[in-house]
């Protein structure tokens, strides 16, 4: 600490010195080495902890973006299998309305493909608004203005294989930075424990002094030295107190690190059963129902053609190829996003199976 001090000087003549008494001093505290050595530590621990809550909103924000793009990607195809649907539903239309002119069928089949279609129409109203919606979240996400037009296009993934429930957790302990701030927060409370135990140990303070004495003094210049020290062991009972303070903390952080890591294996074993969930659902409509669905529909529309068949039972058709194909759709997306949940719960990009990857662009 520097320090200056300065009596009698005139306020007429604040230049005269030989009037002014002038001291200037210079004091340095030195505390115990290891007491400077844990302040140190202490400091860095708390960089690091800002560091780790900017990587937890950053797997957050990435896993929600990845999730948002699925999302937007299972719209896109549902749209598509909606116009796809109507298309076919027209061409039925303009048949039974045909044969309605011809008199081969009543009245009632126009309506029911007249009431399939305005569903269509309701349902693509209903994804073009979810789409708009999912646009305005992501762009919200990027930093951009929620009306800005964003396109995503790619194919969906997930792992080509997920490792053992062992491994996803011990990957979790190494990487969730949930976990790595708690462990970083137990050893602060370690070291500050152990400061507060230094607390005892007195610090050392050296002062360096000048003085300029006025005009006709017996002394014109004085020099000053002195060394001091502080006495902590006169508050034995605070320092002592500080001592239990900082234990009792530590023993919280442990608890609260314990408690954090049974949460975080739960979420990653949540995740790793609605990913599986998701991809049994893929391959069951993909290899079985969505191949039997085609048929059906293929196999009622030629018999309609041929007035082999009630109009009804190609209705009954298209709706459950609709329903299979949409729910092929949202499954392939669950995909994803479980994914994209279950890299978020342990902190770690798993492998995926996509030969091209999931290709995300904006304009």
């Amino acid at each position: 600490m520097l320090m200056m001090r300065d009596w009698d000087t005139p306020l007429r003549k604040p230049w005269d010195l030989n009037q002014a008494q002038l001291m200037v001093s210079l004091q340095q505290t030195f505390p115990d080495r290891q007491k400077r050595d844990l302040r140190a530590k202490l400091a860095e621990q708390d960089a690091s902890v800002a560091a780790i809550d900017l990587e937890t909103l950053r797997l957050t924000v990435s896993a929600e973006v990845r999730k948002l793009c699925a999302e937007l990607m299972r719209n896109a195809d549902e749209i598509k299998l909606q116009d796809r649907q109507a298309s076919l539903l027209k061409e039925a239309l303009d048949a039974a309305l045909a044969k309605y002119t011809a008199g081969k069928v009543s009245e009632a089949d126009v309506l029911r493909a007249q009431m399939a279609l305005t569903r269509l129409n309701e349902r693509l109203i209903e994804l073009e608004a979810e789409g708009d919606s999912a646009r305005a979240q992501l762009n919200v996400l990027r930093g951009n203005s929620p009306d800005e037009a964003i396109e995503i296009a790619g194919s969906y993934s997930s792992p080509a294989s997920l490792p053992a429930i062992e491994e996803l957790e011990r990957i979790a302990i190494e990487h969730r930075p949930e976990l790595a701030g708690l462990r970083a927060q137990v050893a602060k409370s370690r070291d500050e424990g152990n400061l507060a135990r230094l607390a005892t140990k007195p610090d050392f303070t050296v002062g360096f002094g000048y003085m300029l004495m006025p005009a006709g003094s017996m002394a014109r210049n004085a020099y000053m030295a002195e060394l001091s020290m502080n006495l902590p062991q006169l508050n034995r009972e605070r320092h002592d107190g500080e001592v239990k303070q900082a234990d009792a903390a530590t023993d919280v952080s442990q608890a609260e690190l314990q408690a954090r890591a049974s949460t975080v294996f739960l979420e990653v074993r949540l995740a790793q059963i609605e990913l599986l969930a998701a991809e049994k659902r893929v391959k069951l409509y993909r290899d079985t129902l969505l191949p039997q669905a085609e048929a059906s529909f293929k196999a009622s529309a030629a018999a309609y053609q041929n007035n082999r068949a009630e109009f009804a039972s190609l209705i009954d058709a298209q709706n459950l190829l609709l329903e299979i194909q949409t729910v092929y759709y949202r499954a392939s997306a669950a995909t994803d996003e479980g994914a994209a949940q279950l890299e978020r719960a342990i902190g770690a990009p798993i492998a995926s199976t996509a030969s091209n990857g999931t290709e995300r662009k904006s304009r």
